[in-house]
């Protein structure tokens, strides 16, 4: 059997809220909120007692979903520093924006800081890295032609 297709993109944060605010002013719909507990969710993520909020977003196309997610129990015992872009394992999410400045504009006021600059690739687009709540990083890409 083949892969269908990629259903979502998962990512821990500590504030849902400010984590789904940020997704929206970024472009996406929240298609779904939820409250998770009990044996079924404790048997998928291989821990105890779990007790979570989550989020799921889509892209205006609805191919695309990020499911955002706080958790209140168990208490989690790591955390995922603030490492540099060339850190073997840190996630990216890029996506495809109409102007990068015009949606650098509108999320710097939710806590984006940009990673490192706007580069442009030739006459093909313009590219940049911000991270937003929890340090997730995002692409911004701006396609030219």
């Amino acid at each position: 059997m083949a892969v269908h297709r990629m259903d979502h993109v998962g990512v821990v944060v500590e504030d849902l809220a400010a984590a789904v605010a940020f997704f929206v002013e970024l472009g996406l719909e929240v298609e779904g909120e939820a409250a998770v507990e009990g044996e079924w969710v404790d048997r998928l993520l291989g821990l105890d007692g779990v007790r979570a909020d989550l989020a799921v977003v889509r892209t205006p196309d609805g191919h695309g979903r990020v499911e955002l997610s706080t958790f209140h129990t168990p208490v989690a015992t790591g955390t995922a520093p603030r490492a540099p872009m060339n850190t073997p394992g840190i996630p990216r999410l890029t996506f495809s924006v109409d102007a990068v400045d015009h949606v650098l504009g509108r999320l710097r006021p939710l806590g984006a800081e940009l990673v490192g600059g706007v580069a442009q690739y030739g006459d093909v687009y313009r590219y940049c890295y911000v991270r937003g709540p929890d340090g997730i990083v995002i692409g911004l890409v701006e396609d030219l032609r």
